[in-house]
């Protein structure tokens, strides 16, 4: 299923920290989170907005500039380290109750780049995460989901991403399952149910029911459900004007990554099992 990016111009966009083992320390963000405490060790660390439909006036006004492109990352206007985050995204469909969220049904699935901004002692996570268009990334290539949860479509789906720099391609992060994710199906959906109802403006969080709220109550929503781990030369590495961002979601029993790259570089249409985003970086 082909999507535009406008599409979602009227969907909520939000997004979700720590919820694959060891990234956080990767991108040095352990420190944000050092005062945020989890009932679990293994749970996500909160969620974050990314684009807000509407203007909220309790939020950051940058939040409202909707930042999704299938073809471009701009970087930011200042001199910071910028990198890539390969991901999930959710597309959703949110249903409330007594205006509070009471579920989430997630309707199809899409590679996605939660681009990020690598800099110290930001007050908030969404600080990072949009500077303006084209700061974002979502496939057009959406692929549907017949149950969000075990012996699903996604069982059997992997996400890997490269980087393009010059004539070179470097593996960017690592080649992993979706259900390598520390929450996944109905445990990711209940966490995420709760998270959104009950979490305060504390630390690097914000309150996001208020902004629901604000929002009129969205009934569509994008959600990234983490970024996975970097390889060591995607952990070391920032995006540069004229780099190819590459991240795809394959299904790991009909195909295999070489095979996949191969096709990417030969510009050969992709299987439509298959969500590929691919960004060219620019000033």
């Amino acid at each position: 299923m082909l999507k535009t990016m406008d599409a979602y111009r009227d969907f909520l966009g939000l997004g979700i920290a720590g919820n694959f083992a060891l990234h956080l320390a990767q991108a040095g963000e352990l420190e944000d989170f050092k005062e945020i405490i989890t009932s679990d060790e293994a749970a996500p660390k909160g969620m974050f907005p990314f684009y807000l439909p509407k203007r909220v006036a309790e939020a950051k006004e940058i939040l409202s500039t909707y930042p999704l492109s299938s073809s471009t990352i701009k970087l930011p206007p200042q001199e910071v380290n910028v990198q890539a985050e390969p991901e999930v995204a959710l597309i959703c469909d949110f249903v409330y109750e007594n205006n509070k969220l009471s579920k989430i049904i997630p309707t199809h699935f899409a590679a996605y780049n939660d681009c990020s901004i690598r800099v110290a002692g930001a007050s908030k996570i969404s600080d990072k995460k949009n500077w303006g268009e084209n700061s974002k990334g979502v496939s057009q290539n959406l692929i549907k989901i017949d149950k969000f949860s075990d012996g699903g479509i996604m069982d059997n789906y992997s996400i890997c991403s490269f980087l393009k720099r010059g004539e070179g391609i470097h593996a960017y992060g690592e080649d992993v399952g979706l259900k390598g994710y520390s929450y996944f199906y109905e445990k990711l959906l209940g966490w995420i149910v709760e998270q959104i109802n009950t979490q305060e403006d504390f630390g690097p969080l914000e309150h996001l029911s208020s902004y629901i709220t604000a929002c009129n109550y969205p009934t569509k929503a994008i959600i990234s459900i983490g970024a996975t781990r970097y390889t060591s030369y995607g952990e070391h590495t920032f995006l540069q004007n004229g780099d190819e961002v590459i991240i795809m979601l394959y299904n790991n029993k009909t195909t295999n990554t070489s095979s996949l790259l191969e096709m990417v570089e030969a510009n050969i249409t992709l299987a439509q099992d298959t969500s590929l985003l691919r960004q060219k970086v620019c000033l």
